[in-house]
């Protein structure tokens, strides 16, 4: 990692974590199926990975895909998955909710966020479905949380840009903006130059084969809308490299 900057990959397997680190980023943002938008991941998971980097690794607490309104048992289940992952060393953790009406719930965040403690806790995206992102940051500065990820409320990092731009100057500092969502190596510099974020949140993923000889094509393990049975998409080491030189470059 470079002075001055940090790219934090998002990774749902072992060996795109280990390649996030190999390419040189300076955090790994850990869930399972990055497909519906990073799910959290297994215990197995986070062990393993934590076996085989040595960069910071901040976990997922998301118990499902879809929206952000919880219910009470679905906020147990962030709780215990909360002190599971602190017992077997998370560096941080990464989550979100919010009220019916788009606001943050600053209520359960708060409760969550004792839960964490000591750890550092971003708020995922689950801030670009909020009704007013300028008062969601000034709940968020007031609850403690250590960064935002936002694609600025957009589509992606890109779309979202001018509104990344303010959160920034309206944040002078207080929590760090994360520019996240479509990153790659043709937009990046434009997105850190535009927006003056420090920090930048991609996944870096190419397509790779599955190593299975026998294939049977007509049974499928997901919905409709589910990823290729066999081919997976891993954070690509000559990637990661690129997108930290051009971040280097820029800042």
């Amino acid at each position: 990692m470079s002075e001055g900057f940090l790219m934090e990959v998002c990774v749902d397997s072992v060996e795109s974590a280990i390649n996030a680190e190999r390419g040189g980023a300076g955090r790994i943002e850990l869930c399972s199926s990055l497909l519906e938008g990073g799910i959290t991941p297994s215990i197995g998971l986070l062990q393993v990975v934590k076996e085989n980097v040595q960069i910071p690794v901040y976990v997922m607490i998301r118990p499902r895909g879809g929206d952000f309104l919880y219910t009470d048992r679905e906020v147990e289940v962030m709780r215990r998955d909360v002190e599971l992952m602190k017992i077997h060393r998370a560096d941080g953790l990464v989550l979100g909710a919010l009220t019916e009406d788009g606001r943050v719930d600053a209520e359960l965040c708060m409760e969550l966020l004792a839960v964490c403690r000591p750890l550092p806790v971003t708020f995922h995206r689950a801030f670009d479905m909020v009704h007013d992102p300028s008062v969601a940051l000034e709940t968020l500065v007031s609850l403690g949380f250590e960064r935002i990820l936002t694609s600025g409320c957009d589509s992606s990092a890109l779309e979202g840009l001018p509104l990344i731009k303010r959160l920034v100057e309206q944040a002078k500092g207080r929590i760090i903006i994360m520019p996240g969502g479509g990153i790659t190596e043709r937009n990046l510099q434009r997105i850190l130059e535009g927006s003056g974020a420090q920090e930048f949140h991609c996944s870096a993923r190419s397509g790779k084969d599955s190593a299975m000889k026998f294939r049977n094509s007509s049974v499928n393990m997901g919905a409709s809308l589910s990823a290729p049975e066999y081919s997976l998409k891993v954070a690509d080491v000559a990637k990661v490299r690129t997108l930290n030189a051009i971040a280097k470059n820029t800042l």
